[in-house]
């Protein structure tokens, strides 16, 4: 058995029990994902898998030539390329060898793996990494730093193989390239990931709890129905307890009234009767004892209820009573927003713009062309041939394009803070909120409250507002959270509550690697809420299948 988790627990210095008395295990084959909350240890659990962190109590069983891909790299940026695969004495060893130093530690080092460099050169450039060996790991970005750990899979041919979210840095065609891997590869896979394509192509999903590793024995399409099945479930259950528990209250309410009533009558008819006072004292006192004793029964009944109510409602997602509906866009559907016949933007030699180096900049800041420039030297064009298209009021558009091909150019120049320097473009007024993969919209200095009453430009009441942080799952102790502490899934519904504190239904949203920092949960309800979302969108997305549930049904290709 190549993986067996037993009895795994993991306790934070600060004492907070991250995951207890986890059990699971991985047979010779199985292709897994492992999917839950921001926050609840998967990639904890993969470090420990991997051997790179050691649990609070358990035991771990897995393989020797365990091969392990990190989220994050920054702990290997002294290393070169071939130190971080870890082949760098196997290089060391062959060059002695060659050189001379025939010495056994060098043959036992070198294992008789003589085409070390070649394979591994080899295995760089199928990921599209064409750097040498010896290349420095910091000077490479994140993508390349994750492809050049994904060609370690090739050099290694490990029996085990751990990954945490591998696509978080990759572009459409490394992702594509991981995709086919997946699908090809024979051995055993454990995968953190959030993205949905590659765990549609992993034939089994885990979800991480607490205490618990649930196994789903289909891909994510099959856990996603699997869980709606299981949230509707709880949902009808939780329906017929509060119906129950209305129609025990009502029982008990008139209940109460009938003895009332029998109760003023007896007493009436009793001094008719001309019954003596002290009887009738007793014979009060024993109907209000019989009546409290009645209301004590369906009092019981009650609490019983709400007990079973409320647990139930405690084991129902949160996410799954969050509804965001906007309202519709003030334009008509089909109307023209913006036109561009031809266009292209250049920037010159001493522009002070880095914007076709760099396409995560917000295009609400201040970076606009300078046309004094435009006597003094020939603009380099950013793109190869000009770009004509239509973008109307409803439509969904996609910009693709690698690092530095000027998205983000393109964005500024369809919300009119940059004008083509070729083409003509015209624009209508229309109203955008720009959401990238920071959601910049929150401001880190701010509390959560503080946030909230920042949109309030309609003079909401307070307890309004505090009404509607709680929809989106900001309870009353989270108030003076930090924004800077927040997750990317809080930032998220943190930025569509402020929208709807301020009731600012935009004509369009600017979608810039919305998904790249969410939880499953998180990615499930931004895209049921653009999916429901009117206006139009614009979407700059590595995530196909973002894109395709979205119904996005332009392209603009930049190149």
């Amino acid at each position: 058995m190549p993986i067996s988790i037993q009895q795994i627990s993991y306790i934070h210095p600060d004492k907070e029990v991250l995951f207890s008395d986890l059990n699971f295990a991985i047979s010779k084959g199985q292709k897994l994902g492992l999917v839950g909350n921001n926050g609840c240890g998967k990639s904890t659990l993969l470090q420990i898998i991997a051997g790179q962190l050691s649990p609070s109590s358990g035991v771990i069983v897995r393989p020797d030539d365990l091969y392990y891909i990190p989220q994050h790299f920054g702990q290997y940026d002294s290393l070169t390329i071939a130190q971080a695969l870890q082949i760098d004495s196997k290089r060391q060893a062959l060059h002695a060898i060659l050189a001379g130093d025939a010495s056994t530690e060098n043959f036992t080092l070198l294992d008789d793996d003589w085409n070390i460099e070649e394979r591994s050169v080899a295995a760089l450039d199928s990921w599209g990494i064409g750097h040498p060996l010896s290349y420095p790991l910091h000077l490479l970005s994140g993508g390349e730093k994750t492809r050049v750990f994904l060609a370690g899979m090739n050099i290694h041919t490990p029996s085990v193989i751990l990954m945490d979210e591998p696509t978080n840095h990759l572009d459409s065609s490394g992702r594509q390239r991981l995709y086919d891997w997946v699908e090809k590869w024979r051995s055993t896979l454990l995968a953190v990931s959030h993205d949905r394509t590659l765990l549609n192509l992993l034939p089994e999903i885990c979800e991480l709890e607490k205490h618990q590793i649930t196994y789903y024995g289909g891909n994510y399409e099959f856990y996603k129905e699997q869980k709606a099945l299981v949230q509707e479930a709880l949902q009808q259950r939780i329906d017929e307890k509060e119906k129950a528990l209305r129609a025990a209250r009502k029982v008990a309410r008139e209940t109460a009234e009938r003895r009332d009533k029998q109760n003023v009558r007896g007493e009436k008819a009793n001094i008719k009767k001309g019954i003596p006072r002290i009887v009738l004292n007793a014979l009060q006192g024993k109907s209000e004892k019989s009546t409290s004793k009645l209301n004590g029964v369906h009092q019981e009944k009650a609490e019983k209820l709400t007990d079973e109510r409320n647990q139930l409602r405690g084991s129902l997602s949160p996410t799954a009573a969050l509804k965001t509906d906007f309202n519709s866009s003030s334009l008509h559907n089909g109307k023209t927003l913006v036109t561009a016949k031809n266009i292209n933007f250049g920037y010159y030699p001493n522009q002070n713009d880095n914007d076709s180096q760099n396409d995560n900049d917000n295009p609400s800041e201040n970076n606009t062309f300078d046309s004094s420039n435009s006597s003094k030297l020939p603009a380099q064009l950013l793109w190869q041939a000009p770009i004509s298209f239509q973008l109307k009021s409803g439509d969904r558009l996609r910009i693709e394009g690698t690092n530095g091909s000027g998205k983000t150019t393109l964005l500024k120049i369809i919300t009119g803070q940059l004008e083509p320097q070729e083409g003509t473009l015209t624009r209508a007024d229309f109203s955008y909120v720009y959401l990238n993969q920071e959601y910049s919209i929150i401001d880190d200095r701010n509390s959560i409250l503080e946030q909230a009453y920042a949109f309030n430009s309609r003079n909401l009441p307070e307890h309004e507002i505090k009404i509607i942080l709680n929809r989106y799952l900001f309870p009353a102790p989270e108030w003076d959270k930090s924004c800077r502490k927040l997750s990317g899934g809080e930032k998220m519904r943190l930025a569509f509550c402020c929208l709807m504190i301020s009731n600012n239904t935009p004509d369009m949203f600017i979608l810039d690697e919305p998904t790249n920092n969410l939880d499953i949960q998180s990615i499930e309800i931004i895209t049921n809420t653009i999916k429901k979302y009117t206006g139009t969108v614009i979407a700059i997305s590595h995530d196909n299948y973002f894109i395709r549930e979205i119904g996005v049904d332009q392209h603009i290709a930049l190149s």
